[in-house]
């Protein structure tokens, strides 16, 4: 498999490549626990069907040390009993905003309650912006065909 479009094969595509990478990079720097952005950004990757986005973001949480149990039972997080409460909070508003088109409320005002008792406002924005980042991801690499299997832990830098 091959993808539609090469993206670093073009001069505006290398552009909104780094552009994204600084945006990633800021929420990555953030206080908004390493652990809950792998989380987040692997139950997003798996709704979205994003294959690309699923290998590297299991692999790079794998590399930091996530467990494979934690990892393989993220699809059925609410049934899991490896999940902080914390993280499950972090969980269901990244289903709630990624899943927008299946309920025209978006997140839920006890989704994002929730999410307040665990995470200051900082916490709040990174994970409003990560939600929004990896959403973006995984569309652009849908929509191209972007091949999975193949990524290497950090291989973005």
């Amino acid at each position: 498999m091959e993808a539609r479009l090469n993206f670093y094969g073009s001069r505006l595509g290398i552009k909104i490549m780094k552009n994204l990478a600084s945006a990633s990079q800021s929420i990555r720097n953030s206080a908004l626990p390493g652990s809950v952005q792998n989380l987040v950004m692997l139950r997003a990757s798996q709704i979205n069907g994003c294959g690309f986005c699923t290998d590297m973001h299991s692999k790079d949480a794998a590399a930091e040390g996530e467990s494979s149990v934690r990892l393989n039972l993220v699809a059925a997080w609410r049934e899991a009993t490896v999940f902080t409460d914390a993280e499950r909070a972090a969980l269901e508003v990244t289903e709630q905003g990624t899943r927008i088109a299946d309920a025209a409320s978006g997140v839920t005002e006890q989704a994002w309650a929730a999410a307040a008792d665990h995470y200051d406002e900082e916490q709040l924005v990174a994970l409003v912006s990560l939600i929004a980042f990896i959403n973006a991801a995984n569309r652009l690499n849908v929509v191209v065909k972007q091949p999975a299997g193949g990524y290497r832990p950090g291989q973005f830098g």
